[in-house]
């Protein structure tokens, strides 16, 4: 028993010792909270600059020395030798400022400062020599970290030698008090050397000049970019108070891709390229600033202080060592002409709500009341998200609408209450006999569906709240709602599209001639869906599968204009379709997009126009695809089509980047397989549902947050406050990274600790109610880690417990039966039980061949589960896979159709 006991208490402590390897955040929290006080107050960032990190790394604090300005506008400056004479690479920004004290930082690398003083007025210059910027701060930005293999060289023979702080300090009210500040940035620096050479890029308007009530000024930059590649990873924007929006971007052939886009007046961060972008020999850097001179009574121009402007985009790339440079700008716009091609996005200012604007002290000649003057007359964008690469969609596997029976799935849309309703065939199915070569249907034999054909489902437990639709249709299609909730579908054995009340029995509108198809202003050929502009209730619908066109309608059903033409032989131009499936409306761009069946794309179009603005095609979309959905914001859905043989790409959905068009994310269902997914329909908080016809359900899909915080809120004090962390660690730590053992992610969750520490401790304007939120959300955080060490104690306790148990229980026994042999009998006995932990002779901790072994136990909890068999599972009485909708017209090999 003894052995036994003594065993059992050595495994305890290697399990307590393990868990408390991970210190607990609370614990983190406490005792950064209590360093960045004092350090803080005392300004012991002068007093111990350069601070080890071990045998290669070090930091170097690079703080003001305890200075007080005395006027508002003081530019200040300092600067800081480096303390080694070989090769070091900065890899590692930390800021220490607030924006109730500080403007903005700027940090310069040079080899000669302007003065030897401790610190001195920046009018006489920051570098004798030829400066590089190294790192730029404003309005309570996160900490700046690069990634893996990338840094900033400084030192040796060709590096800087001085590191010089620029600090403007805005609005001087917070010095009444005659405080000493010591804002400034901890670098971490490593001796090893990188094989990327980081550098800035800045452009930069210097001529711009803002018209005083003038709703809307552009300050346009464009160079041409002539030296080795480089590769673009972050980007900052700036500008004061009358700037609405920054974009920048890199021009190449003609085609516009964004670099980023963002409001300066959130805090002006670093923000990561969502997709990496190249800069070759010959391509064009080009950036516009959108500036607001109401609320002004005489002109504004760029300059230094707070009553000028400013339009800056920063870019950080980095380059092969051998051919890296430092620094480079632009400041000039080498062609006016072409900014006539900048994409619509570039003029639409980011809103941000007000009671979330942090209003800059440095502008003190600002009139109070600005905050309050209007946006620019654009469409309004709602709250954005900077998406990492973590951003996924998983499916709701105990949604039980996969459950309803449903005949072919063909139209999903929301209502106004964000139901889920569905639109589906009932016991109609298009098969190879439902249409002769004419396109005229062959089936009205059967009647119109007797079955309601439009459910509308209660999306949280899947609930029939209401049906409508029964003898009103032969094949449905298409379906959509528009803002005051009237249904909108198409029928293509009808070949007709109509406008339905939710609780109507018989349409409102309806558009095209019944079972006649045509191509005229009057007639449709198997129309497939509908879109309603929300501002204009202008109707457009895509026609079909045997016409290529998209026809406008005004609200009542007048014809406007159509455009498109079909595909000729070649690989398809602009405004080519073969079959134009489903339409998305981009009311943020005024854009309406296409999902072109048959050309595996998808095609985008001015609203007003039908003029093209840009198509998004990928490999991975296959042959074909199916549907699309937009959510406001800059997100698109997508869903391609059934795999042909040979093909590799499999059945998918999709989640892409507007702007970009660039793939965020895929995603397939846990339950049953996709089939012929057939329509999809995204909400705002990124819910996605998708209809399958030969499957006939309906999937339900949420956002999962692989990590703690995966995106930063565009809305103002939260991003600093909260959302700093995917900043900080999400976006600049690489995959491989991100893979380490587990010891890395304890420090990693320390430093994201940290940084929720030192956002918090500033002294933000922050409004009582907002500040009681946050503290609630803090609380909650501490609640939910005590209970999670709570939690994990309890379970590594309770199967010592039990074995402790059945340890007595068998002593027990064997006392009973061997009398005085006992003990001998039960140390043998122990050796056993201890033996079924370690396994076969390996020594290692195997319980699931200890339970394993105990008669009648099931090892299911341990084993890895397979799911190919329930994947290939199908319902014997389904029938579904001989049915196909056929394109039209049918070419050979026949096309799959819905």
């Amino acid at each position: 028993m003894a052995g036994l006991v003594n065993n059992l208490l050595i495994l305890f402590l290697v399990f307590q010792n393990s868990c408390l390897g991970y210190r607990s955040p609370l614990s983190v929290f406490k005792r950064y909270k209590d360093t960045t006080r004092s350090l803080s107050n005392e300004c012991l960032g002068n007093n111990r600059p350069v601070i080890p990190l071990g045998r290669t790394d070090f930091a170097l604090d690079i703080r003001m020395p305890g200075v007080t300005p005395k006027q508002s506008d003081t530019y200040l400056c300092m600067s800081l030798r480096l303390p080694v004479d070989e090769e070091a690479y900065v890899v590692d920004f930390k800021p220490h400022a607030s924006m109730d004290t500080v403007h903005h930082m700027l940090l310069f690398g040079c080899n000669m400062p302007s003065s030897t003083e401790n610190y001195w007025d920046c009018d006489e210059g920051t570098c004798t020599d030829d400066s590089n910027i190294l790192y730029a701060w404003a309005r309570n930005a996160p900490p700046t970290k690069l990634p893996s293999g990338v840094g900033f060289k400084v030192g040796g023979k060709t590096g800087s030698k001085y590191f010089v702080l620029q600090v403007h300090y805005g609005d001087i009210s917070a010095f009444r008090d005659n405080h000493k500040d010591c804002s400034g940035v901890t670098l971490h620096l490593t001796h090893q050397k990188q094989p990327l050479i980081a550098g800035m890029y800045l452009m930069m308007s210097v001529t711009t000049v803002i018209p005083p009530g003038e709703k809307v000024v552009d300050a346009d930059i464009a160079c041409h970019y002539k030296r080795y590649p480089m590769h673009l990873f972050a980007y900052r924007v700036h500008t004061h108070r009358l700037g609405k929006v920054v974009s920048g971007y890199r021009v190449r052939d003609g085609q516009w891709t964004l670099i980023g886009r963002q409001s300066p007046q959130l805090p002006q961060a670093f923000y990561p390229v969502e997709q990496p972008v190249d800069v070759s020999f010959g391509d064009i850097l080009a950036a516009r600033c959108v500036f607001s001179g109401e609320g002004r009574v005489t002109e504004t121009r760029i300059g230094g202080t707070a009553s000028d402007e400013m339009c800056n985009f920063y870019i950080m790339y980095y380059m092969e060592a051998k051919h890296a440079v430092s620094y480079m700008t632009c400041t000039q716009n080498v062609n006016p002409e072409m900014f006539r091609n900048i994409p619509q996005e570039a003029n639409i200012p980011i809103s941000v709500k007000p009671d979330m604007i942090m209003m800059t002290h440095g502008h003190h000649e600002e009139n109070k009341n600005a905050a309050k003057s209007s946006l620019l007359q654009q469409p309004k964008r709602e709250e954005e998200e900077v998406l990492d690469g973590d951003f996924h969609i998983e499916e709701v596997v105990d949604w039980p609408g996969i459950n309803i029976k449903l005949g072919q799935v063909s139209g999903l849309a929301l209502d106004p209450e964000y139901n889920l309703v569905i639109f589906h065939r009932g016991d109609h199915v298009w098969d190879e006999n439902s249409f002769d070569s004419r396109f005229v249907y062959q089936q009205r034999g059967l009647g119109p569906i007797e079955q309601n054909t439009i459910l509308v489902i209660d999306p949280s437990n899947a609930a029939v709240l209401h049906s409508t639709g029964k003898n009103l249709f032969y094949l449905p299609h298409g379906l959509s709602i528009d803002k005051d909730g009237y249904y909108w579908v198409t029928d293509v054995a009808l070949h007709q599209v109509f406008k339905l009340g939710a609780h109507d029995k018989a349409p409102l509108l309806t558009l095209g001639m019944a079972l006649q198809p045509g191509n005229d202003k009057n007639h449709f050929c198997q129309p497939t869906d509908v879109a309603v502009d929300p501002i204009t209730g202008t109707i457009y619908v895509s026609d079909g599968y045997c016409n290529s066109r998209i026809v406008q309608f005004s609200p009542n059903g007048m014809f406007i204009m159509q455009w498109g033409e079909e595909t000729s032989s070649g690989t398809p131009k602009s405004g080519q379709f073969l079959i134009p499936h489903s339409l998305a409306l981009i009311p943020d761009f005024a854009q309406l997009c296409v999902a072109d069946r048959e050309n595996g794309r998808i095609q985008c179009f001015r609203l007003e126009t039908g003029e093209f603005t840009k198509e998004i095609k990928h490999k991975s979309f296959g042959r074909e695809l199916f549907a699309v959905s937009y959510v406001p914001g800059g997100l698109l859905f997508a869903v391609n089509g059934k795999s042909y043989p040979g093909d590799v790409e499999p059945v998918q959905g999709f989640v892409m980047n507007f702007s970009t068009g660039e793939i965020i994310d895929t995603f397939v269902p846990v339950r049953k397989n996709f089939e012929m997914p057939h329509d999809i329909v995204a909400s705002e908080d990124k819910t996605v549902y998708v209809g399958d016809a030969h499957a006939r359900t309906v999937w339900k899909f949420v956002s999962s947050e692989k990590m703690e915080h995966r995106s930063v809120k565009k809305a103002g004090i939260e991003v600093q406050e909260i959302k700093v962390i995917a900043v900080h660690t999400s976006v600049w730590i690489p995959l491989s990274q991100t893979q380490r053992p587990s010891s890395l992610s304890c420090w990693q969750a320390g430093i994201e600790a940290e940084t929720i520490v030192e956002a918090r401790l500033k002294n933000n304007p922050v409004s009582s109610d907002a500040l009681k939120k946050q503290e609630k959300q803090h609380l909650v955080q501490q609640a939910n880690t005590g209970v999670s060490f709570v939690l994990i104690t309890t379970l590594l306790i309770i199967p010592i417990v039990v074995l402790l148990a059945i340890a007595v229980f068998i002593w027990w026994r064997k006392t009973m039966v061997y009398g005085a042999d006992a003990d001998h009998k039960l140390d043998s006995g122990s050796g056993r039980i201890l033996g079924r932990f370690r396994g076969k002779g390996t020594g290692g901790l195997n319980l699931g061949n200890f339970f394993a072994s105990r008669k009648g136990y099931s090892r299911k909890g341990f084993d890895r589960l397979s799911t190919e068999g329930s994947d290939q599972e199908k319902d014997e009485d389904d029938g579904t896979d001989s049915e196909e909708e056929y394109s039209a017209p049918p070419p050979p090999p026949v096309t799959s159709s819905s």
